[in-house]
């Protein structure tokens, strides 16, 4: 990476302060499912069916398809009667699939995000408890595909708009429950919140917010840097539903460019030409050597000056599955 001190040398280069934001990218839960890949790989050998991108990031992904890891998007995708590890990805997979691998005989390994884990058991104990549950999410997204799937066809009710929240019958307005996707927009969601809250005043919350902390942290150091930079890029997947969020918070901020790019190849410069200042942040699922090779980019063609905006900290930590623990592979 550039060394900051080093590019206001380069006179022949317009100045350009670069603000990073901290916290930015990988998360606690991405930390652990691309860990569980590793760690199977060096236990088991290669190769290691994962079931749906272990997380959303083309880099990741190709990195850990070099070392041995295949990924599949439906278990009848694996080899009959394999022993190989079949990891399931951070974002949680509904009931049926460890159900159909059990059935396979394959030896599964759940790398579902702790956090998206408690949404799903806030879900089933809502439903015990005969509650109709809202699910305010992302119609497709994986993560919404995993919850819903652990209930009943029709005993989750999807909400993904302000007007589908107003829009809303349920069967009982006096027995709701709700959970969100964990990696939505902080601001919307209160909004829908807000009004199925006005609407069925005895709807039940969760104990505590269900949106992660690593979202929530990403999302408001870009709305603190946002309104002082001519530009903002985000680095992630188009696919990342936090790194969408993360744009879409830069925008709203009043940020004039904001961007979202995977490598420092897909920038497109000419939205950059005449800024003095311009923010970098990064998705829970981009590793820093990405965000590296953006400000670098940017280094090569103005005289860079780094800052790093601190807006918390992060010491979160998640254990491996338990199969894959040191006391488990001894």
């Amino acid at each position: 990476m550039t060394n900051p001190s080093m590019t206001d040398q380069a006179g022949d280069k317009p100045a350009l302060r670069v603000m990073l934001c901290a916290p930015r990218g990988f998360c606690a839960g991405v930390v652990r499912a691309i860990d569980a890949v590793e760690r199977a790989l060096a236990i088991h050998g290669a190769p290691v069916y994962v079931r749906h991108e272990i997380v959303h990031n083309k880099y990741v992904v190709e990195g850990l398809k070099a070392k041995g890891a295949i990924f599949v998007e439906e278990l009848d995708e694996v080899p009959a009667g394999t022993r190989a590890p079949v990891i399931f990805s951070a974002h949680g997979v509904a009931k049926s699939v460890p159900e159909d691998a059990a059935a396979r005989h394959f030896y599964a390994i759940d790398a579902t995000c702790p956090l998206v884990t408690k949404v799903h058991r806030e879900a089933t104990v809502h439903h015990k408890r005969g509650r109709e549950v809202v699910l305010i999410g992302h119609a497709g997204h994986p993560e919404v595909i995993g919850t819903m799937g652990q209930l009943p066809a029709g005993a989750v009710s999807l909400v993904e708009t302000a007007e589908q929240a107003r829009l809303f019958v349920p069967r009982d307005p006096d027995n709701l429950a709700f959970t969100t996707q964990t990696t939505l927009s902080i601001d919307d969601t209160a909004g829908i919140v807000a009004i199925l809250r006005e609407r069925f005043p005895n709807m039940v919350a969760p104990h505590k917010e269900d949106i992660c902390y690593a979202t929530t942290n990403r999302q408001e150091a870009v709305k603190r840097v946002a309104p002082e930079v001519d530009a903002l890029i985000v680095v992630g997947a188009p696919n990342s539903s936090n790194s969408q969020r993360l744009r879409e918070a830069a925008e709203r901020a009043g940020c004039r460019v904001a961007v979202l790019v995977q490598r420092a190849s897909e920038i497109d410069w000419s939205l950059f030409g005449g800024i003095s200042s311009l923010a970098v942040t990064a998705g829970a699922s981009a590793p820093e050597i990405l965000v590296e090779e953006v400000i670098d980019a940017f280094a090569e063609r103005f005289a860079v000056k780094v800052e790093t905006v601190h807006t918390a900290h992060e010491d979160v930590f998640f254990p491996l599955p338990r199969q894959l623990r040191a006391d488990a592979a001894e």
